[in-house]
């Protein structure tokens, strides 16, 4: 009866063990790693795309950009399996804050990740307001990364679905843009995806560098050769110390690159 139990119980571990998804990457030891080196990507999707040419394996400094609905993480962890930098959502609209923005914001510093905060654009209130309800939730932090407009549209929005002319969405990301430059002091950062920059002639909105969504290929292709800081190149990424997927992004420019551009952009 022992040895039948023993057997069991054997059976049930090299079952559990057996469960994780191959496309996980065994994790690195969790140490303290300084903000200021970069650690190369362990990191592993579940939905893998080529990317043509140049993929974001090309590049050296990978990071992450988290919400609510990333749980649970293991930022020492993520921090020794490459995650050098992390945009955290803060707030949406004129009265929303994320309710893991506190979390990930202390949780990303204390383990050395380079962080920053995003906003996410709500298309039925005044770009002033939002701009405001950010300053108001996110603290002027020394080292923070630049702060971060988040432009699409919203198609599944509950409370607003409406598709604004192109001018007047130019409009509302320069008042955002100008009024966060004003209190942080910091160039900021434009987030949106292809439908949304093409439909809204985005590439003329001046004064942010671009954070560009392309899952299924380069930015270069899918926008034109429009310059950009950030690549987000996948919603299905596996980091070790993530429960779940998450999004990854790639900085632009090599690891001199990346210390020139913290250099002059963060304060």
């Amino acid at each position: 009866m022992r040895n039948a139990l023993l057997l069991v119980f054997c059976l049930v571990l090299a079952a559990c063990g057996g469960s994780r998804s191959p496309d996980r990457p065994d994790a690195r030891p969790a140490v303290a790693v300084p903000a200021d080196r970069v650690v190369s990507a362990n990191f592993g999707d579940a939905k893998p795309a080529d990317h043509g040419g140049r993929p974001p394996r090309a590049y050296p400094v990978h990071g992450i950009d988290v919400a609510k609905y990333q749980t649970g993480i293991d930022w020492a962890e993520a921090r020794a399996n490459g995650v050098n930098f992390a945009f955290i959502k803060a707030t949406e609209g004129g009265d929303r804050v994320d309710e893991m923005f506190r979390d990930h914001w202390r949780g990303a510093h204390r383990a050395g990740v380079r962080r920053g905060a995003y906003h996410f654009f709500y298309h039925c209130r005044p770009a002033i307001e939002q701009a405001q309800w950010f300053i108001r939730h996110v603290p002027k932090t020394p080292g923070m990364l630049p702060p971060v407009l988040d432009m699409e549209w919203t198609p599944f929005s509950p409370t607003c679905t409406i598709r604004r002319p192109p001018e007047d969405i130019r409009r509302d990301a320069a008042i955002f843009l100008r009024a966060v430059t004003a209190h942080y002091g910091q160039r900021p950062i434009l987030y949106t995806s292809i439908d949304f920059f093409e439909d809204n002639q985005m590439w003329r909105v001046e004064g942010a560098d671009f954070w560009l969504r392309a899952v299924a290929k380069h930015p270069a292709e899918l926008y034109d050769g429009h310059p950009w800081t950030f690549w987000q190149y996948t919603s299905t990424g596996l980091v070790p110390g993530i429960p779940g997927k998450v999004d990854i992004n790639v900085f632009a420019g090599s690891e001199d690159n990346w210390r020139d551009w913290l250099a002059a952009r963060v304060h």
